[in-house]
C-alpha cells in the first residue's frame, strides 16, 4: 500500500483538505458507504461551489439561495463531478460530516462508521455514465480496504435520513451500479436485495 493509501487518500483524486472531519469514535469501523447528491447552486453545475462549502470558503451574498444554507458546517469524504473526475475532501480514516442525523439498521449516527461520497447532480436529472464508472471504482477500492462493505451496506442518504432528505433521488440508477459491481440484476436498495437495510 502506498503511503498515500495508508494515510486514507484515493489514488487520482485531487486533493482539498476539508477542515469540516474529526475522529471516528474509539473502535468504530467503516462498513456503510451513502451515496448522496448535491449541486450549487441548485441545478447548477461546475460552479465551485461545492468546493466553497466543504472548505468554508462559500461566499453566502453570492447567490440568494446560499442564505438557506448558511453557517452549514458540512463536508463530504469525495466529490465525484459530472465528467467522473474525484475530489476529496477528508481522509477516509477520519469523520466527515454528510449524514446528518441518520440511522441504519436500528444504529444512529452514520458519519461514525460511513463513508460518504456526493454526486454533482439533482433528484431528477441523469446522472452521467462517467459518474458511474468512477462510483463503481471507488466502492471497488473501498471494499478492498474495508471488507466489511457487504452488498446490503451501500444506501443513499434518502435510506440512512427518510422523511428528511431524499437524494440520489429517483433518478439515480441502482441497477446501474449493481452491473457495474458484478451484482445480481435486481441489485439496490429499493430491491428484495436491500429489503434488511431499513
Amino acid at each position: 500500500m502506498t503511503a498515500a493509501a495508508a494515510a486514507g487518500w484515493l489514488p487520482g483524486a485531487t486533493r482539498m483538505p476539508s477542515p469540516n472531519c474529526d475522529q471516528r469514535p474509539p473502535g468504530c469501523a467503516v462498513e456503510l458507504v451513502i451515496v448522496h447528491s448535491i449541486s450549487l447552486p441548485p441545478g447548477e453545475f461546475g460552479t465551485g461551489c461545492i468546493h466553497d462549502l466543504f472548505l468554508n470558503r462559500l461566499d453566502w451574498n453570492s447567490h440568494e439561495y446560499f442564505n438557506s444554507i448558511k453557517e452549514l458546517k458540512v463536508s463530504s469524504h469525495v466529490l465525484i463531478e459530472r465528467d467522473g473526475a474525484l475530489v476529496q475532501y477528508v481522509p477516509l480514516q477520519l469523520r466527515a460530516w454528510h449524514a446528518g442525523e441518520s440511522s441504519f439498521c436500528g444504529r444512529a449516527r452514520c458519519n461514525d462508521f460511513s463513508i460518504g461520497i456526493e454526486l454533482e447532480g439533482t433528484d431528477d436529472l441523469a446522472y452521467a455514465p462517467a459518474q458511474y464508472r468512477a462510483l463503481a471504482d471507488v466502492i471497488a477500492e473501498l471494499r478492498n480496504r474495508y471488507p466489511a462493505i457487504g452488498s446490503d451496506r451501500i444506501v443513499g442518504h434518502c435510506h440512512v435520513a427518510p422523511g428528511r432528505k431524499t437524494d440520489p433521488g429517483a433518478s439515480f440508477r441502482w441497477n446501474e451500479l449493481g452491473r457495474l459491481l458484478g451484482e445480481a440484476p435486481d441489485w439496490g436498495p429499493g430491491s428484495a436485495h436491500g429489503a434488511s437495510q431499513r
